[in-house]
């Protein structure tokens, strides 16, 4: 069985990780392989759902939505499509995973401060089949959300 990702494959999302709004050309230029090999990795990572697009990374503290909270949700037993339809009505809510343990679902949702995230607290609580929920507030980001390691693990090999 081949791997997912090969070394080119991993040097190729490193390079776009760091500088998403690169052409094919210029990371063929790069990586020092031809443009089409480019492309055909990029048209092969996307289609395996792999590289899902290059959206802009953005700061929701700097938009205005300062805190962060994470809740768990227990919920009605075979319930959780209509509770995940509701959750995602929330604009605020930002993730949403099905998960196993205590609650059923861990729900990752921002507010601008105290005020505005028991509002948004209250919208969670009121989805329908939503039986209990244990809501924490993120103080601060140790550790980012990041692939890097693993990138860099794949590209070196």
């Amino acid at each position: 069985m081949s791997e997912v990702l090969d070394a080119l494959d991993a040097r190729l999302l490193l390079l776009l990780t760091d500088s998403p709004r690169l052409g094919v050309l210029e990371c063929a230029r790069r990586l020092g392989v031809a443009r089409g090999t480019v492309q055909a990795r990029l048209d092969r990572l996307t289609e395996r759902g792999i590289l899902g697009g290059f959206p802009p990374e953005l700061d929701l503290a700097a938009m205005g939505y300062g805190l962060t909270a994470f809740a768990v949700l227990e919920i009605a037993q075979g319930r959780r499509a209509e509770v995940a339809e509701a959750l995602a009505a929330i604009d605020e809510v930002c993730e949403v995973y099905a998960t196993t343990g205590q609650g059923d679902l861990f729900v990752r949702m921002v507010a601008r401060n105290n005020d505005d995230l028991q509002r948004v607290v209250d919208e969670v609580v009121g989805a329908p089949y939503v039986r209990r929920t244990s809501t924490s507030i993120a103080l601060s980001m140790p550790v980012p959300p990041r692939v890097r390691p693993l990138l860099e693990r794949l590209a070196r090999s």
